[in-house]
């Protein structure tokens, strides 16, 4: 496939995480205080098909395995909005089981992946792990809001959330530079200002609800 045709799929993909952000974030200004939308969370499933795509083209491993850690996060907290439970079950099916079907077709070449996309000689070694290590920390943010929301009954983004959206975004751009790849350098600049003002906002939250102390 053309490198045009590539980068448009990850542009789009990154069109729809900016969105989730810009969407949250002016949410929450509103509101005065962060808030979990349920479109942040319908941009995150669609980015990340389309990013996983992405990274499948570009046989870019760490951009692969970020979006599967995520995936069925974004499910989760879907349920957790109800939209699941509206949508046709045929839909709802596609949605659950595309990930298992993807594994299923990798294994029948595993020796081919191995060589594709963790001895690919455009991507040495460190660069994969540097990659890796930035999507996971970006990735398992989502792992610990859902640990948190669990907990609480409901789909929140708490304070952690953004600190680990922040460290795994620079990261995530770092890499992006190393790998000359224009799609994680902007996508990932838009959210470190998103990241770090609802970060503000839920500290400014939490001070305003501390009791006064005379």
């Amino acid at each position: 496939m053309s490198s045009i045709y590539v980068y448009a799929i990850g542009f789009v993909a990154q069109l729809f995480f900016s969105a989730r952000i810009l969407i949250q974030w002016i949410m929450s200004e509103r509101a005065r205080h962060v808030l979990s939308p349920t479109l942040f969370w319908v941009f995150s499933l669609l980015g990340s098909y389309l990013l996983c795509l992405y990274g499948w083209l570009r046989t870019d491993f760490s951009i692969v395995l970020g979006q599967f850690v995520s995936y069925y996060i974004y499910m989760w907290n879907l349920r957790a909005k109800g939209v699941l439970s509206r949508l046709p079950w045929l839909v709802t099916a596609v949605l659950l089981l595309t990930p298992i079907a993807a594994i299923a077709w990798v294994s029948q070449d595993a020796a081919g992946f191995v060589r594709d996309f963790l001895c690919n000689e455009e991507i040495p070694w460190w660069m994969v792990c540097w990659g890796s290590i930035g999507q996971l920390v970006f990735t398992l943010r989502f792992v610990y809001q859902f640990v948190y929301s669990r907990h609480r009954g409901e789909s929140v983004l708490p304070a952690g959330f953004w600190i680990m959206s922040l460290t795994g975004s620079l990261l995530i751009v770092s890499y992006g530079v190393a790998r000359l790849d224009p799609v994680l350098i902007l996508g990932q600049s838009f959210g470190l200002v998103a990241y770090s003002r609802n970060l503000w906002i839920g500290t400014r939250e939490k001070r305003s609800q501390q009791p006064l102390v005379k």
